[in-house]
């Protein structure tokens, strides 16, 4: 599979960018529409890695369109067109966009990562062990590490733009956004991930676990936005691999955790530069992910 050409760094259109995040960037299309660009960063850690991913950004955001279109009778979604042609200009004329961009409409984002867990792992396990709950979610007792949750369980955080996402309760939600919508946050990200998950089951992928972003439209509406079910999103883990006890591997950004965990860093900025044999075995992970999920070959040219 041919490798494409590297994503610039710099923005595309400087004059219209609205924000960087590190791995996404916005740019002002026309009225109340937005372009928003998945880059080929990759980012743990807290922090971006050097070099990027080749092609990730356009995995990431094929990969969301297909949950968007998939799961488009749960919750409304962001999409206005995904096709370069129907993006107003200057955006349709540029070609590194091919594939990697979205032309959604802009709305009031919520300031809550809407987090569901199917199954107990990661920093999960860690509060589950010194507390019996996971973000004071009480569970029941002698869960093994990567257990299956009785039921899939919303735990929410902060958005950070720098920095960790911070566990906040569901009375932390409440306060910020107001009872009615944070209700709606809660059904709707479970109802999401439960119909994912049994989607994803069946064609041989767990969804362990994984985060939603919301906004509110001009009428109130909740509107699915950012990204949906991505490797960047979410923990994926080969259904055949699975084993209740330990870890098991998977097909997201865990195994360039575990080899930054491995490399004796120490989290502090600068992160080290990763070995091309990561970034191919990285992408290859991510590439996997989409063919079994969607269950098409995506040709990065």
């Amino acid at each position: 599979m041919a490798t494409p050409a590297p994503f610039p760094s710099a923005p595309l259109f400087p004059g219209r960018l609205l924000r960087r995040g590190k791995v996404r960037d916005v740019y002002q299309a026309d009225g109340e529409r937005l372009v928003i660009v998945a880059s080929d960063r990759i980012s743990a850690f807290d922090s971006v890695l050097d070099p990027g991913v080749p092609g990730k950004g356009i995995v990431l955001t094929q990969l969301s369109n297909f949950w968007f279109e998939t799961l488009a009778g749960v919750v409304p979604n962001h999409v206005v067109a995904t096709r370069l042609g129907d993006f107003p200009a200057p955006f349709s004329g540029e070609p590194l966009l091919e594939g990697r961009a979205c032309l959604a409409r802009a709305v009031r984002i919520a300031p809550v990562e809407c987090v569901v867990r199917g199954f107990i792992v990661g920093s999960g396990w860690q509060q589950y062990q010194a507390h019996g709950s996971v973000c004071g979610v009480p569970l029941p007792a002698g869960l093994q590490q990567a257990d299956r949750l009785p039921a899939p369980v919303f735990t929410p955080s902060t958005k950070a733009e720098v920095g960790h996402d911070q566990n906040i309760p569901f009375d932390e939600v409440v306060r910020l956004v107001g009872g009615g919508v944070a209700e709606r946050l809660r059904a709707v990200s479970l109802e999401l991930y439960r119909k994912a998950a049994a989607l994803a089951e069946a064609r041989g992928i767990i969804i362990a676990d994984t985060k939603f972003e919301f906004g509110l439209d001009d009428e109130g509406k909740l509107v699915w936005a950012d990204e949906a079910l991505t490797p960047d999103s979410s923990r994926f883990w080969p259904a055949d691999l699975y084993r209740p006890g330990s870890n098991p591997p998977s097909f997201d950004k865990q195994f360039l955790r575990d080899w930054l965990e491995a490399s004796g860093w120490d989290k502090q900025p600068p992160a080290p530069t990763l070995p091309t044999e990561i970034v191919a075995r990285t992408r290859a992970l991510y590439l996997e992910a989409y063919r079994r999920l969607t269950g098409r070959e995506l040709s990065l040219a």
